[in-house]
């Protein structure tokens, strides 16, 4: 039978795994008794990230009781909300309302009498919304 080059590729592939295996833990990953505090240290350039922080809490300082009651009402403007999002973006186009005045009449397979009153429905079915930037009024 003729060898074809799966057989060399197997054979790599064997060699490969059992290389691997023969390998201990140890050697792959070294455990000594230094802790993570000691390897952060270490990798950081030792206390640099201690004087960091201690320059950050130096330029801290406490909001006033004016900026703590102007907050909400300034944040508010940048409030990204759904319904503030779909009335920037999309105007609604003018549906004007009417005015229906239904007079008294019998309605159903007995007559009953239903009396008069008025109701209120738009003069489109659906409501419409202009696209983005191509009205700008509202209505």
């Amino acid at each position: 039978m003729h060898k074809t080059w799966t057989d060399g590729l197997a054979l790599l592939a064997m060699a490969l795994l059992l290389g691997g295996c023969a390998t201990s833990k140890e050697a792959l990953l070294p455990h000594d008794n230094r802790s993570m505090l000691d390897i952060w240290n270490v990798e950081t350039g030792g206390g640099s990230a201690r004087q960091l922080l201690d320059a950050r809490q130096a330029l801290r300082r406490p909001l006033s009781e004016a900026n703590v009651q102007a907050a909400p009402a300034v944040q508010a403007r940048y409030t990204r909300t759904a319904a503030n999002e779909i009335y920037r973006q999309f105007h609604r186009l003018p549906n004007p309302d009417l005015l229906m005045y239904v007079f008294p009449h019998l309605a159903g397979s007995d007559p009953v009498p239903v009396p008069g009153y008025t109701t209120l429905f738009p003069l489109y079915q659906r409501v419409q919304y202009a696209l983005p930037g191509e009205r700008l009024e509202d209505y």
